[in-house]
């Protein structure tokens, strides 16, 4: 099988750390050459001289807020570059901010909005006219919070499943120009956010961070947290020439935590 992506222009949302740099990282090591990105400028300088030396594709960057719709224009004219083409997509935030029915407040709805919907929907909009030209692939990251709601997430649990609706709708429209749209949804990938979201948690059920690792680990049938890098291969494969019949789908990458069909 064959995901050799030489030749390829890829820009990677939200990819200076985390699952997103994991993508921009594989992708970059098949050969693609990868726009990342992020709202903190050092942080991406510093990723872009990380990897360089370990990848054959070319590495640059572009500082962007995806909740802010003139940042996300620029970072698409800058990927696109003098060529102005695109072969690669992925659509990629920051999760979610922790929070219930009680406590979160109207501009935490819409921020949120703004930042994990409507951000994925503008960087497609923009991306279009380049990615139309090469029959390209558009990949969007969620959570398995579309499978299952998480407790205590209900701003995931709202907008995430809807990326799904909107992912497997654009399937459709786009299939005419050739282009393949997927979901992927990771369940405990061992990032920043998942120890974010351990150390919340034991603070609220005063734990340790490793005993929450553990019992969450237990749930999972493999036993372990996901990794990365483990992530970004299935991304790579969905983002290569060997995927050339699935569009509009949701796969979930998570040990087989999620219980539900």
């Amino acid at each position: 099988m064959d995901v050799n992506l030489s030749g390829k222009k890829a820009v990677v949302a939200a990819s200076s750390q985390g699952i997103g740099k994991a993508i921009a990282f594989a992708l970059a090591k098949e050969g693609a050459d990868v726009t990342l990105s992020g709202r903190h400028e050092l942080t991406l300088k510093e990723t872009v001289k990380e990897l360089k030396p370990h990848v054959t594709g070319k590495l640059n960057y572009q500082v962007c807020d995806v909740a802010d719709a003139k940042q996300i224009k620029q970072l698409i004219q800058t990927a696109a570059g003098d060529e102005k083409r695109l072969d690669i997509l992925v659509n990629n935030t920051g999760g979610p901010k922790t929070g219930t029915l009680d406590t979160l407040t109207d501009q935490d709805w819409i921020e949120s909005f703004q930042l994990h919907l409507l951000s994925y929907i503008r960087l497609l909009k923009e991306a279009l006219p380049y990615l139309k030209k090469r029959g390209a692939k558009v990949l969007n990251i969620a959570s398995i919070s579309v499978k299952e709601p998480i407790p205590g997430l209900m701003l995931s649990n709202t907008f995430r499943p809807a990326i799904v609706g909107w992912t497997k709708t654009a399937a459709e429209e786009l299939a005419k120009d050739g282009i393949l749209i997927n979901t992927l949804a990771p369940g405990k990938i061992e990032t920043d956010r998942i120890k974010h979201l351990d150390k919340q948690r034991a603070q609220a059920e005063n734990q340790t961070i490793e005993d929450i690792k553990a019992q969450a680990e237990r749930d999972i049938p493999l036993g372990r947290y996901g990794q990365p890098d483990e992530f970004a291969t299935y991304a790579a494969f969905l983002l290569s020439e060997a995927n050339t019949y699935m569009t509009g789908q949701t796969l979930v990458i998570d040990g087989g935590l999620t219980k539900s069909l």
